[in-house]
């Protein structure tokens, strides 16, 4: 019998690696009006990221902390890519249990369940298990937590 399929509740966000944070909200706050929900320093992973609310999902733009430019998780994207699409997350109630599940199935997962911005867990998938593109799974902090 194969595992249950994880419990996805919806988009969550895209990601979108840029070289500089500040330069980036130029065009996504200032020319398109979008508002700037959140932006957080995750220094143990050496990204700044701001997030951007756009109907039920958000945009989240990811930068190296300045410093960091060469050995943080988005630097090698930056310099094999140039800034783009980095990553689509999906909402999941229990981001453990999905990519167990998904890695009992034969994914190959890149980034085991950890602590990830405003307070939410997160795990990453490979983009060699979906086709090509790297695919975040993310789990909101319980009701009533800090977020």
């Amino acid at each position: 019998m194969s595992p249950a399929p994880p419990q996805v509740t919806g988009l969550d966000h895209i990601a979108i690696a840029t070289q500089n944070l500040d330069e980036a909200l130029q065009f996504w706050a200032t020319r398109l009006g979008l508002v700037v929900e959140h932006i957080e320093e995750l220094p143990e992973r050496g990204i700044r990221v701001a997030f951007l609310p756009l109907g039920p999902t958000r945009i989240e733009l990811v930068a190296p902390l300045p410093g960091r430019e060469h050995d943080s998780e988005v630097s090698k994207f930056l310099k094999e890519r140039g800034g783009g699409i980095h990553h689509i997350a999906l909402r999941t109630d229990d981001v453990d249990r999905d990519a167990a599940a998904l890695e009992r199935s034969g994914a190959r997962i890149a980034q085991v369940p950890g602590p990830g911005a405003h307070n939410c867990r997160v795990a990453f998938v490979h983009p060699k298990s979906t086709g090509g593109v790297l695919l975040e799974l993310s789990t909101p902090p319980a009701e009533g937590s800090p977020h």
